[in-house]
C-alpha cells in the first residue's frame, strides 16, 4: 500500500499503452453531484505498477484548468489523452459562480510522447491484422516495426486497448491485454517483426475493435486499430 502524492476524489484513471495508469482531474474535496466539487487537483499522477516499492507514483506539471466531478479522460490512438469537463451545473453557468462551466477539450500529452524518447520509440509498418482483416482468438499475429535507435529485443511488448466510454470517474469495457509469446527478429535496416500471440479467448477479450501498440523500453509507437472475432 503507498500513500498518493495528492488527495483526490472523482478523478478518472486511464491505462496507458506501456501499462502504466494515468490518474488525472478530480477535487481534493467535495462530493459528486452539480457544483459540490472543492480543492480541484490539477496535477495528474501516474503509476507505476512495477515500480519500486515506495516510488510507484509519479507526479506530473500541474494543469490550469480545474475539471472535477463529471470530468473525462480518454486516450487516443497517438498516446495522447483527451481530457475535457468541469465541476457542472444545473445548466450552463459562465459567470458569478466558483468554477464557471468549461466547454474545452485538451489533449494531454505523457511523458513518454517527449522528442528525447523517439529513437527508441517503435513506428508500426504494417501487419497481418491491417487492412481490413480482423484476427482471431489464440491465434499468430505479425507486426512489422521500425525503430531508429538501438533495439532492445527483451524489452519489446505489443498490447492491445480496448476503446473506452468514460463518465463519473468510471471507464466503461477499458482493459489492456500485453500478448504473450513474443518473439522479434530483424528483418532489414533498423526494421523488425515481432510475433504474439492473440488472446485465447472473449473471456480476455470480447469481440470488437481494439488500439494495437508496439512498445519498447515503456515507450509506445502510435496504435492501429483491429478488430477480433
Amino acid at each position: 500500500m503507498e500513500t498518493m502524492p495528492y488527495a483526490r476524489v472523482m478523478g478518472d484513471m486511464t491505462l496507458l499503452p506501456n501499462g502504466v495508469v494515468l490518474i488525472i482531474n478530480g477535487a481534493g474535496a467535495g462530493t459528486a453531484g452539480w457544483e459540490n466539487g472543492r480543492n480541484p487537483v490539477l496535477n495528474p499522477v501516474l503509476y507505476w505498477p512495477n515500480g519500486a516499492a515506495g516510488s510507484r507514483f509519479e507526479s506530473l506539471n500541474p494543469n490550469t484548468i480545474p475539471r472535477m466531478y463529471h470530468s473525462t479522460a480518454i486516450l487516443l490512438r497517438d498516446g495522447r489523452v483527451l481530457v475535457g469537463g468541469s465541476n457542472p451545473h444545473i445548466g450552463y453557468e459562465f459567470n458569478g459562480v466558483l468554477f464557471p462551466t468549461e466547454l474545452s477539450l485538451e489533449a494531454f500529452s505523457p511523458p513518454y510522447l517527449d522528442a528525447q524518447h523517439n529513437y527508441v520509440r517503435p513506428t508500426i509498418v504494417s501487419s497481418t491484422a491491417s487492412k481490413g482483416k480482423y484476427i482471431g482468438y489464440g491465434q499468430k499475429l505479425q507486426v512489422r516495426f521500425k525503430v531508429t535507435g538501438t533495439l532492445l529485443a527483451d524489452r519489446i511488448s505489443v498490447t492491445m486497448i480496448a476503446p473506452a466510454f468514460n463518465t463519473h470517474s468510471y471507464s466503461m469495457n477499458h482493459r489492456l491485454l500485453v500478448l504473450g509469446n513474443t518473439k522479434v527478429t530483424s528483418v532489414g535496416a533498423s526494421t523488425y517483426d515481432v510475433q504474439v500471440t492473440t488472446p485465447r479467448s472473449g473471456y480476455l477479450a470480447p469481440s470488437g475493435h481494439y488500439i494495437l501498440y508496439v512498445v519498447h523500453q515503456y515507450i509506445p509507437s502510435t496504435g492501429i486499430w483491429v478488430k477480433i472475432l
